[in-house]
């Protein structure tokens, strides 16, 4: 028998990469072999892992795990820690270490064909930035049925799931919590109010590392030095998600610009 090509669908947690998979196997399991493979990070909020398990219901498939074996703990914490470095120019470690190189150690035994992203209808620049400097075999799934964020979320509403816990607190994504790629003190003053220990662990973190996470008026400061007045951008203009496509940049001048370590 002819083996069938693979299309890895990398389900980030969030709506859109739940929809993108839906939509991927509608569209060609009779053709292709369909894995949907998941990069775990313990920084997220753990209610991912419950939406998780209901969108393995949903899809009827298991979600797979591509984990980093020089990280298998899957903390950007510990990642942070052994690098000296949290977030700059270059990106950030986190993302190097629990998406990308874990992503290219599965990537590596099962040899996929094609990949599906999480990229939404508001999302196509993104999509060709990647596509353009990563790699060309990616199925743009939602962007051809024209679906935003916005729509992913109310689909999944729709089918009679529970979005991600996370999304329900005002965050704008199902990162991890304390994002070091955001520079927002918007989004900084939110971690505070919603999640104050973990804004407290990235306070002490990055100023024991010398790591200037947020920008206030144009000057990149401590997170210690925010203040509770401090504002950027509102929440919903942040456009990071920590999806595989963490490794597209923002654009210069963009919420999610990387703060230098």
């Amino acid at each position: 028998m002819t083996k069938r090509p693979m299309i890895a669908v990398w389900f980030s947690c969030g709506a859109a990469s739940a929809v993108a998979a839906k939509l991927t196997i509608q569209r060609y399991a009779a053709t292709h072999e369909i894995r949907v493979v998941n990069n775990p990070v313990v920084n997220e909020d753990p209610d991912n892992l419950r939406f998780a398990r209901d969108v393995a219901v949903w899809l009827g498939v298991e979600i797979e795990q591509a984990i980093n074996p020089k990280f298998p703990s899957c903390d950007a914490v510990e990642v942070w820690e052994r690098e000296r470095y949290m977030a700059g120019v270059a990106g950030a470690p986190c993302t190097r270490a629990l998406k990308k190189r874990a992503r290219q150690a599965w990537e590596l035994v099962n040899k996929p064909d094609f990949h599906v992203l999480g990229f939404t209808a508001e999302e196509r620049g993104r999509h060709e930035r990647f596509v353009r400097g990563e790699r060309e075999n990616v199925l743009p799934v939602l962007i051809d049925a024209g679906l935003t964020k916005e729509d992913c979320a109310a689909l999944l509403v729709g089918e009679g799931l529970a979005l991600p816990a996370i999304y329900l607190r005002g965050y704008p994504n199902a990162n991890c919590i304390g994002c070091v790629k955001s520079q927002s003190p918007t989004y900084w003053n939110h971690v505070r109010r919603h999640d104050p220990l973990i804004f407290i662990e990235r306070a002490e973190q990055s100023r024991r590392l010398g790591a200037r996470l947020v920008k206030v008026k144009g000057e990149r400061i401590f997170l210690d030095q925010l203040k509770v007045t401090d504002k950027g951008g509102s929440l919903k203009s942040l456009s990071f998600d920590c999806g595989i496509f963490c490794e597209e940049p923002p654009q210069p001048g963009s919420a999610g610009t990387e703060a230098r370590a």
